[in-house]
Order: structure tokens, then sequence, then C-alpha cells
């Protein structure tokens, strides 16, 4: 078997603390490295071939069709009728995975059994006999791969994860406000007005239902009484002063910090895909907490949009009533059984790609894409479940394969 020049094996390595491709190649009949030479190219644009004075043309064929193999044969220079040769094709791809294509006539040339899926990297073994003599050739057609040892691709925080189903879900941006549920707050006003003469909580205090909050002497009476608190809760607001005059203004403001809601501002377009009971993202100052949809009104503000209630989860503490928040509102929920994160995804040629990591070697495998939610991307096609591939950093890969010069060739 002749073990030709092909394309150069990628091999990655560290120098002065970057990833650099070396290419090595191994000339037929040797074993010192040299320089790559590009391979003979038959009159159908097709890799030639030769033993002796038997040559074929072998040549990946897709106007019209999806991609497949074809051959044409000579001898001496002279054509020879393609039913006159058996040929076989193995292809051997990353992983060991080997496709054995077989051939049959047609016209004047052979024609594959197989299409030929992308990403075309492969070592080609092709076994052709003819007149009782066996011809064989073996060679390195590899694209978008490349090797990086695991400690390297640690030191460069690329990460892994296996493909398989995922739970997508679709939401919705939306900006409003923190704000007191109902029955939450309480403003605290005299019944009767007349001169302050005791405060007996400070601000940010909390106080129980039932506390003591200002002692009052009424105008009219001229009698004492004390105005108690009607829920638990914190002291936000304390305008009053001792021997001040209530003057019908509210004294001071209690809130429950328990019992908070966020608000948010949903334009009708987005209004009819939200449904009550349905889970919200809030993120308050980079904290991210978590609600449920509890009220979608069936009226619009002055702004044209529908103030939307969301019941908080979460631990409420961080957060303050009238400040600004920003939600995301889920719209769908479904299982796909196949999702990659958007965080791998890559553009190769003209292809959406993520890098599959098969021991230290990585290469492109190109995909269908379906529906996406959040950070997850729905698989059709181009990726078998429980493949290894690159989710952090995946730019690393892509820049290695693209110094490597590792173009498409057929």
């Amino acid at each position: 078997m002749k073990r030709l020049t092909g394309r150069a094996l990628l091999v990655s390595c560290v120098a002065i603390g970057m990833i650099a491709p070396l290419q090595l190649t191994w000339a037929a009949g040797g074993n010192e490295a040299e320089a790559v030479a590009e391979p003979e190219k038959g009159p159908h644009r097709g890799r030639m071939l030769r033993d002796g004075d038997f040559a074929l043309e072998l040549s990946i064929f897709e106007t019209g069709v999806p991609p497949e193999f074809r051959v044409w044969l000579t001898d001496g220079g002279k054509p020879i009728a393609p039913e006159a040769v058996d040929l076989s094709v193995t292809l051997t791809r990353l992983g060991d995975k080997k496709d054995v294509i077989q051939f049959r006539p047609q016209d004047d040339f052979l024609r594959g059994d197989m299409e030929i899926y992308e990403p075309h990297s492969f070592v080609v073994t092709v076994v052709a006999r003819y007149a009782g003599n066996t011809h064989s050739w073996e060679y390195d057609n590899f694209e978008g791969r490349t090797r990086i040892a695991d400690d390297v691709a640690d030191a460069m925080g690329i990460g892994t994860a296996k493909a398989g189903g995922a739970t997508l879900v679709q939401r919705v941006p939306a900006f409003g406000r923190i704000i007191a549920d109902t029955n939450a707050e309480q403003r605290v006003f005299a019944r009767f007005d007349g001169v302050i003469t005791r405060i007996h909580v400070g601000l940010g205090q909390v106080v129980n239902k039932g506390d003591a909050l200002v002692t009052i002497e009424s105008n009219e009476s001229l009698k004492p009484y004390t105005l108690r608190a009607s829920l638990s809760g914190e002291v936000v607001a304390l305008p009053a002063n001792v021997g001040e005059v209530t003057a019908g203004r509210s004294l001071l403001t209690l809130l429950n910090p328990e019992a908070l809601l966020a608000e948010l501002e949903v334009f009708p377009t987005d209004l009819k895909r939200l449904k009550p009971g349905k889970t919200v993202l809030l993120n308050a100052e980079g904290e991210t907490i978590k609600g449920v949809i509890a009220h979608i009104p069936r009226t619009l503000n002055v702004m044209q949009a529908a103030s939307v209630r969301v019941a908080i989860n979460g631990d409420t503490a961080s957060l303050r009533a009238g400040q600004f928040i920003k939600g995301e509102l889920e719209v769908d929920r479904f299982e796909v059984p196949l999702a990659v994160k958007r965080s791998g995804l890559q553009g190769f040629r003209d292809f959406t790609v993520v890098y599959a990591k098969v021991g230290q070697q990585y290469e492109v495998r190109m995909l269908e894409l379906g529906r996406e939610a959040g950070e997850w991307v729905e698989i059709l096609g181009g990726l078998e479940p429980g493949t290894e591939y690159v989710t952090d950093n995946s730019y690393v890969i892509k820049a290695d394969i693209e110094k490597s010069g590792a173009s498409h060739d057929h």
C-alpha cells in the first residue's frame, strides 16, 4: 500500500504560551517529514492516484446530488472500462468510525454507493483490483481538525460537555419595578389632629403588629392617644417629629418586606403569549431571583403596555419598593432529544458548527439547527447524541484550525 502525502496532520503545541500548529507529513517509502506538496489533480478536478501504468482519479462529485465519490480509470494513459475494475474506498473518521464505499459502473466512471457526509475529514484507503493485480493507496484528507494536549486545553479554559436532551425555555424580556403587595404597606395618619408628643419607633426599625408607633395629644379632647401598627413590617418613612402638628399628613409608613411584587411592563405583542403561573427570572443589580406570573391585566397603561404582576419566590431582603428591575417571562417550554449550548457554536465555511472532542483531537461537526431558547439550541442533524463537544472558549479551537489552513479539499 502506498502511503501518500496528503493534507497535513494538524498537531498543536505550546510555544511561549500560545498554541502553534505544526504540519507533519510522510512521503511514500520514507520516514522523514518533508514539505507538503499539492496532490496531482485529474481532468475532473479529482485526486490522481498512480501505481505504475495504472492510475485512477478519485473525485467527490456534488453537482445536483449529495456528495459522492466518482472514479475514472486509465492504464498507460488509456481509459479503462469501469466494469473491469473492482474498487472499494474506506474512510476512517475521527473516533475510528469506518465508512466502506463500494462502486458500480456508470457511463465511463465508477460511482460510489454512499453519500460522503460532512465533515470531509478522514483517512482515505483505496483498494483497486485490475487484471489480476491489486493496487492500494492511503492518504490523509483532514479538514476542520486539530490536536491540543489536555493540559494545554485546561490552561486555556476549554470546557466540554456531552450532547444530549435538554429542556428549552423561551422567554421574553421586560422592565419594571418592585412594588408592595396589597395590604403590605401602611401609611399611618392621626385619627384626630393634634400635637405629636412621642414617637416610639425609628426609621428602619422592624415592628410587630400592635406595637406602639406615635402618641398624639388631641386638639379636641386634649387627651393623648397612641397609634399602633396594623401589620408587621419595617418603618420605611418617618417624616414626623415630636412637637409638630399632624395636619392630616402621613406620619410614617410601614412596609412588610416579605410581601413585595415585581410589576413588569409587557407590550401587547408579547402579552398574548403569557400565562399565569409561568416562571419569571428577575434580575436586580446582578442578582437573579425567581418568581411566577401572578396577574395579567386586561387593560393597558398610558405607555400602551400591561403592568404584569410577578409573585417573588426567592428572598426579598435585598429588594426595595420602587427599585427598577429586569425580568424574563416564560412563554414556552419544551423537551428536545438533542441540544447544545449556544456558547459552543462557531462558524466554519458556510456552516454553523461545534467542535467534537475525541481524545486530544478536536474536529468540526456541521449542524442542522432547530429552535433556540436561552443558552440552548436544538440540534436536528449533524451530531450524534453523547458526543463530547466544546462548550467554553470554542474560539480557541477555531483559531487553531484557521492557523493550520485545514481547508475543504476534494
